[in-house]
Protein backbone atom coordinates (compact mmCIF):
# COMPACT_ATOMS: atom_id res chain seq x y z
CA UNK A 1 0.00 0.00 0.00
CA UNK A 2 1.02 3.64 -0.46
CA UNK A 3 2.87 3.18 -3.75
CA UNK A 4 2.96 6.22 -6.02
CA UNK A 5 0.57 6.24 -8.95
CA UNK A 6 1.75 6.79 -12.53
CA UNK A 7 1.27 10.36 -13.80
CA UNK A 8 -2.32 11.29 -14.74
CA UNK A 9 -3.67 8.08 -13.22
CA UNK A 10 -7.09 8.41 -11.54
CA UNK A 11 -7.53 5.96 -8.65
CA UNK A 12 -10.15 3.25 -9.03
CA UNK A 13 -12.83 4.45 -6.60
CA UNK A 14 -14.56 1.11 -6.40
CA UNK A 15 -11.35 -0.62 -5.38
CA UNK A 16 -10.33 2.00 -2.79
CA UNK A 17 -6.91 2.49 -4.37
CA UNK A 18 -4.58 4.10 -1.85
CA UNK A 19 -2.96 7.46 -2.47
CA UNK A 20 0.80 7.90 -1.95
CA UNK A 21 1.66 9.40 1.46
CA UNK A 22 -1.96 9.17 2.54
CA UNK A 23 -2.99 9.39 6.19
CA UNK A 24 -5.75 6.93 5.29
CA UNK A 25 -3.25 4.25 4.24
CA UNK A 26 -3.03 1.71 7.07
CA UNK A 27 0.52 0.98 5.98
CA UNK A 28 1.67 4.59 6.37
CA UNK A 29 1.59 5.34 10.09
CA UNK A 30 3.95 8.31 9.78
CA UNK A 31 1.57 10.22 7.51
CA UNK A 32 -1.37 9.20 9.68
CA UNK A 33 0.17 10.39 12.93
CA UNK A 34 1.20 13.74 11.39
CA UNK A 35 -2.26 14.30 9.92
CA UNK A 36 -3.99 13.07 13.11
CA UNK A 37 -2.15 15.55 15.29
CA UNK A 38 -3.08 18.41 12.96
CA UNK A 39 -6.70 17.29 12.68
CA UNK A 40 -7.24 16.98 16.42
CA UNK A 41 -5.54 20.29 17.13
CA UNK A 42 -7.81 22.09 14.67
CA UNK A 43 -11.13 20.40 15.38
CA UNK A 44 -13.99 22.63 16.55
CA UNK A 45 -15.25 21.94 20.07
CA UNK A 46 -18.73 23.37 19.60
CA UNK A 47 -21.19 24.07 16.81
CA UNK A 48 -20.76 27.79 17.53
CA UNK A 49 -17.21 27.58 16.16
CA UNK A 50 -18.64 26.55 12.80
CA UNK A 51 -20.83 29.64 12.33
CA UNK A 52 -19.98 32.36 9.82
CA UNK A 53 -22.28 35.37 9.70
CA UNK A 54 -23.00 36.39 6.11
CA UNK A 55 -24.86 39.44 4.82
CA UNK A 56 -26.25 37.79 1.70
CA UNK A 57 -25.83 34.06 0.94
CA UNK A 58 -26.49 34.79 -2.73
CA UNK A 59 -23.40 37.00 -2.91
CA UNK A 60 -20.79 36.04 -0.34
CA UNK A 61 -18.15 38.61 0.49
CA UNK A 62 -14.55 37.42 -0.02
CA UNK A 63 -13.94 37.24 3.73
CA UNK A 64 -17.16 35.25 4.26
CA UNK A 65 -16.28 32.81 1.51
CA UNK A 66 -12.74 32.38 2.85
CA UNK A 67 -14.05 31.74 6.35
CA UNK A 68 -16.46 29.05 5.13
CA UNK A 69 -13.76 27.35 3.06
CA UNK A 70 -11.36 27.42 6.01
CA UNK A 71 -13.94 25.67 8.18
CA UNK A 72 -14.61 23.10 5.49
CA UNK A 73 -10.88 22.37 5.28
CA UNK A 74 -10.68 22.13 9.07
CA UNK A 75 -13.83 20.14 9.85
CA UNK A 76 -15.56 19.20 6.56
CA UNK A 77 -18.51 21.39 7.54
CA UNK A 78 -19.47 25.00 8.18
CA UNK A 79 -22.60 26.92 9.09
CA UNK A 80 -23.60 30.21 7.52
CA UNK A 81 -26.01 32.48 9.39
CA UNK A 82 -27.96 35.21 7.66
CA UNK A 83 -31.05 37.33 8.16
CA UNK A 84 -32.45 36.32 4.77
CA UNK A 85 -35.93 34.86 5.44
CA UNK A 86 -37.07 34.27 1.85
CA UNK A 87 -38.29 30.93 0.53
CA UNK A 88 -35.69 31.07 -2.21
CA UNK A 89 -34.51 27.73 -3.58
CA UNK A 90 -31.68 29.52 -5.37
CA UNK A 91 -29.95 29.98 -2.00
CA UNK A 92 -28.43 26.51 -1.52
CA UNK A 93 -27.34 26.37 -5.15
CA UNK A 94 -25.74 29.81 -4.97
CA UNK A 95 -23.90 29.07 -1.74
CA UNK A 96 -22.60 25.77 -3.11
CA UNK A 97 -21.45 27.30 -6.41
CA UNK A 98 -19.52 30.05 -4.62
CA UNK A 99 -17.67 27.34 -2.67
CA UNK A 100 -16.92 25.23 -5.74
CA UNK A 101 -19.69 22.61 -5.59
CA UNK A 102 -21.51 22.53 -8.92
CA UNK A 103 -22.30 18.90 -9.81
CA UNK A 104 -25.87 18.74 -8.49
CA UNK A 105 -27.24 15.26 -7.83
CA UNK A 106 -31.00 15.33 -8.44
CA UNK A 107 -32.43 12.37 -6.53
CA UNK A 108 -35.82 10.87 -7.37
CA UNK A 109 -37.63 12.69 -4.55
CA UNK A 110 -36.14 16.09 -5.34
CA UNK A 111 -38.16 18.85 -6.97
CA UNK A 112 -37.86 19.45 -10.70
CA UNK A 113 -34.97 21.86 -10.11
CA UNK A 114 -33.00 19.18 -8.25
CA UNK A 115 -33.53 20.76 -4.83
CA UNK A 116 -35.32 18.73 -2.15
CA UNK A 117 -37.95 20.57 -0.09
CA UNK A 118 -37.74 18.82 3.29
CA UNK A 119 -41.12 19.14 4.96
CA UNK A 120 -43.75 16.79 6.34
CA UNK A 121 -45.55 15.15 3.43
CA UNK A 122 -48.44 12.74 3.28
CA UNK A 123 -48.62 12.95 -0.49
CA UNK A 124 -48.57 9.87 -2.69
CA UNK A 125 -45.60 11.14 -4.73
CA UNK A 126 -43.10 8.85 -3.03
CA UNK A 127 -42.26 11.27 -0.21
CA UNK A 128 -45.14 10.29 2.04
CA UNK A 129 -43.82 7.80 4.59
CA UNK A 130 -40.14 8.36 3.77
CA UNK A 131 -38.61 9.35 7.06
CA UNK A 132 -37.04 12.71 6.03
CA UNK A 133 -40.57 13.84 5.14
CA UNK A 134 -42.02 12.93 8.55
CA UNK A 135 -41.60 14.36 12.03
CA UNK A 136 -39.83 11.23 13.26
CA UNK A 137 -36.22 11.03 14.37
CA UNK A 138 -33.63 10.08 11.75
CA UNK A 139 -30.72 7.91 12.87
CA UNK A 140 -27.07 8.53 12.03
CA UNK A 141 -26.22 8.40 8.34
CA UNK A 142 -24.46 10.07 5.46
CA UNK A 143 -26.54 11.08 2.46
CA UNK A 144 -26.66 8.82 -0.59
CA UNK A 145 -25.36 5.72 1.18
CA UNK A 146 -27.52 3.74 -1.28
CA UNK A 147 -25.80 5.26 -4.34
CA UNK A 148 -23.17 3.52 -6.49
CA UNK A 149 -19.54 4.63 -6.29
CA UNK A 150 -19.83 6.86 -9.35
CA UNK A 151 -22.60 8.84 -7.64
CA UNK A 152 -21.00 9.46 -4.27
CA UNK A 153 -22.56 12.42 -2.49
CA UNK A 154 -19.45 14.44 -1.68
CA UNK A 155 -21.05 17.78 -0.83
CA UNK A 156 -24.30 19.07 0.58
CA UNK A 157 -26.07 22.28 1.53
CA UNK A 158 -29.01 22.19 3.94
CA UNK A 159 -30.73 25.57 4.20
CA UNK A 160 -33.31 26.35 6.89
CA UNK A 161 -36.31 28.41 5.84
CA UNK A 162 -38.45 27.60 8.91
CA UNK A 163 -37.50 25.42 11.88
CA UNK A 164 -39.98 23.20 13.67
CA UNK A 165 -41.99 24.53 16.60
CA UNK A 166 -39.89 22.27 18.81
CA UNK A 167 -37.20 19.65 18.32
CA UNK A 168 -35.51 18.93 15.02
CA UNK A 169 -32.02 19.14 16.50
CA UNK A 170 -29.18 17.87 14.34
CA UNK A 171 -26.13 16.01 15.61
CA UNK A 172 -23.06 16.31 13.38
CA UNK A 173 -19.78 14.42 13.25
CA UNK A 174 -16.86 14.83 10.91
CA UNK A 175 -16.19 11.40 9.32
CA UNK A 176 -12.45 12.01 9.64
CA UNK A 177 -12.85 12.15 13.43
CA UNK A 178 -14.84 8.91 13.34
CA UNK A 179 -12.01 7.40 11.30
CA UNK A 180 -9.45 8.52 13.89
CA UNK A 181 -11.46 7.11 16.80
CA UNK A 182 -11.87 3.74 15.11
CA UNK A 183 -8.28 3.50 13.88
CA UNK A 184 -6.93 4.41 17.31
CA UNK A 185 -9.15 1.78 18.92
CA UNK A 186 -8.17 -0.93 16.44
CA UNK A 187 -6.82 -0.52 12.90
CA UNK A 188 -8.64 -3.75 12.02
CA UNK A 189 -11.89 -1.77 12.24
CA UNK A 190 -10.73 0.47 9.41
CA UNK A 191 -9.50 -2.46 7.36
CA UNK A 192 -12.89 -4.17 7.68
CA UNK A 193 -14.88 -1.05 6.83
CA UNK A 194 -12.75 -0.34 3.74
CA UNK A 195 -13.53 -3.71 2.20
CA UNK A 196 -15.58 -3.43 -1.04
CA UNK A 197 -18.17 -5.87 0.35
CA UNK A 198 -18.56 -4.28 3.80
CA UNK A 199 -22.08 -2.88 3.43
CA UNK A 200 -24.93 -3.77 1.07
CA UNK A 201 -28.15 -1.82 0.66
CA UNK A 202 -30.67 -4.23 -0.91
CA UNK A 203 -32.59 -3.29 -4.02
CA UNK A 204 -35.63 -1.07 -3.62
CA UNK A 205 -38.71 -2.24 -5.46
CA UNK A 206 -41.84 -0.37 -6.48
CA UNK A 207 -44.99 -1.33 -8.35
CA UNK A 208 -43.03 -1.43 -11.60
CA UNK A 209 -40.29 -3.72 -10.29
CA UNK A 210 -36.75 -2.83 -9.22
CA UNK A 211 -36.52 0.94 -8.74
CA UNK A 212 -32.94 0.87 -7.49
CA UNK A 213 -30.48 -1.99 -7.73
CA UNK A 214 -28.71 -3.35 -4.66
CA UNK A 215 -25.56 -1.38 -3.81
CA UNK A 216 -22.54 -3.01 -2.21
CA UNK A 217 -19.47 -1.07 -1.19
CA UNK A 218 -17.18 0.09 1.61
CA UNK A 219 -17.96 2.38 4.52
CA UNK A 220 -14.68 4.28 4.23
CA UNK A 221 -13.29 4.95 0.75
CA UNK A 222 -10.71 7.25 -0.83
CA UNK A 223 -11.85 9.82 -3.39
CA UNK A 224 -9.80 10.53 -6.49
CA UNK A 225 -8.37 13.66 -4.84
CA UNK A 226 -7.16 11.68 -1.82
CA UNK A 227 -9.92 12.82 0.53
CA UNK A 228 -11.88 10.45 2.74
CA UNK A 229 -15.45 9.48 1.87
CA UNK A 230 -17.82 7.79 4.29
CA UNK A 231 -20.93 5.80 3.37
CA UNK A 232 -23.00 4.77 6.37
CA UNK A 233 -26.44 4.30 7.84
CA UNK A 234 -27.40 3.21 11.35
CA UNK A 235 -30.61 1.64 10.08
CA UNK A 236 -31.10 -1.97 11.10
CA UNK A 237 -33.59 -2.97 8.42
CA UNK A 238 -32.88 -3.17 4.68
CA UNK A 239 -29.15 -3.38 5.21
CA UNK A 240 -26.71 -6.29 4.99
CA UNK A 241 -23.26 -6.24 6.58
CA UNK A 242 -20.45 -8.56 5.51
CA UNK A 243 -20.89 -11.75 7.57
CA UNK A 244 -17.51 -11.87 9.30
CA UNK A 245 -16.42 -11.13 12.86
CA UNK A 246 -14.09 -8.27 11.90
CA UNK A 247 -16.91 -6.35 10.19
CA UNK A 248 -19.32 -7.05 13.04
CA UNK A 249 -16.79 -5.72 15.55
CA UNK A 250 -16.11 -2.63 13.46
CA UNK A 251 -19.80 -1.83 13.02
CA UNK A 252 -20.41 -2.28 16.74
CA UNK A 253 -17.50 0.04 17.55
CA UNK A 254 -18.80 2.69 15.16
CA UNK A 255 -22.32 2.50 16.57
CA UNK A 256 -20.99 2.73 20.12
CA UNK A 257 -19.02 5.83 19.14
CA UNK A 258 -22.09 7.51 17.64
CA UNK A 259 -24.20 6.60 20.67
CA UNK A 260 -21.60 7.99 23.07
CA UNK A 261 -21.07 11.44 24.55
CA UNK A 262 -18.04 11.93 22.29
CA UNK A 263 -16.76 15.52 22.24
CA UNK A 264 -16.48 15.09 18.47
CA UNK A 265 -20.29 15.12 18.17
CA UNK A 266 -21.70 18.63 17.76
CA UNK A 267 -25.38 19.53 18.11
CA UNK A 268 -27.47 22.45 16.93
CA UNK A 269 -30.95 23.49 15.89
CA UNK A 270 -30.85 25.58 12.76
CA UNK A 271 -32.75 28.83 12.67
CA UNK A 272 -34.27 30.72 9.69
CA UNK A 273 -31.62 31.91 7.26
CA UNK A 274 -29.03 29.44 8.55
CA UNK A 275 -27.48 26.72 6.45
CA UNK A 276 -25.13 23.77 6.82
CA UNK A 277 -22.46 23.32 4.15
CA UNK A 278 -20.61 20.03 4.38
CA UNK A 279 -18.67 17.28 2.69
CA UNK A 280 -21.55 14.95 3.58
CA UNK A 281 -20.69 14.55 7.24
CA UNK A 282 -22.37 12.08 9.57
CA UNK A 283 -25.62 13.53 10.86
CA UNK A 284 -28.89 12.67 12.54
CA UNK A 285 -32.09 14.53 13.41
CA UNK A 286 -34.24 14.38 16.52
CA UNK A 287 -38.01 14.09 16.30
CA UNK A 288 -39.87 17.38 16.16
CA UNK A 289 -43.26 19.01 16.70
CA UNK A 290 -44.57 20.98 13.74
CA UNK A 291 -46.74 24.08 13.69
CA UNK A 292 -49.34 23.71 10.90
CA UNK A 293 -49.51 27.50 10.59
CA UNK A 294 -45.74 27.69 10.04
CA UNK A 295 -44.50 24.23 9.04
CA UNK A 296 -40.86 23.25 9.14
CA UNK A 297 -39.14 23.71 5.76
CA UNK A 298 -35.56 23.10 4.73
CA UNK A 299 -34.00 23.02 1.27
CA UNK A 300 -31.39 20.36 0.53
CA UNK A 301 -28.97 20.30 -2.38
CA UNK A 302 -26.59 17.36 -2.82
CA UNK A 303 -23.48 17.36 -4.97
CA UNK A 304 -21.08 14.89 -6.52
CA UNK A 305 -18.14 17.22 -5.88
CA UNK A 306 -16.52 18.76 -2.82
CA UNK A 307 -15.70 22.38 -2.13
CA UNK A 308 -12.64 23.88 -3.83
CA UNK A 309 -9.99 23.23 -1.18
CA UNK A 310 -7.10 20.84 -0.50
CA UNK A 311 -7.87 17.20 0.19
CA UNK A 312 -6.80 17.62 3.82
CA UNK A 313 -4.98 20.24 5.92
CA UNK A 314 -1.21 19.89 5.77
CA UNK A 315 0.31 18.29 8.85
Amino acid sequence: MGAALPPNTVPDLAANTAIAASPFDLGDDTSYQRWRACKLAQRPTSAAELIVDVADPLALQPAERSALLALLARSNMALYRSSVPAEDKALPLAVAAQLGMTQLDANWLADEDGISSIAISEAHDGRGGFIPYTDRAIRWHTDGYYHPADRRICGMVLHCVRPAAGGGVNALMDPELAYIALRDANPAHIHALMQPTAMTIPAREDDDGVARAAQTGPVFAINADGSLHMRYTARTRSIEWAPDTATSAAVAALQALLDSASPHILRLRMEPGMGLVSHNVLHDRSAFEDDPASPRLLYRARFLDRAALPAWPAG
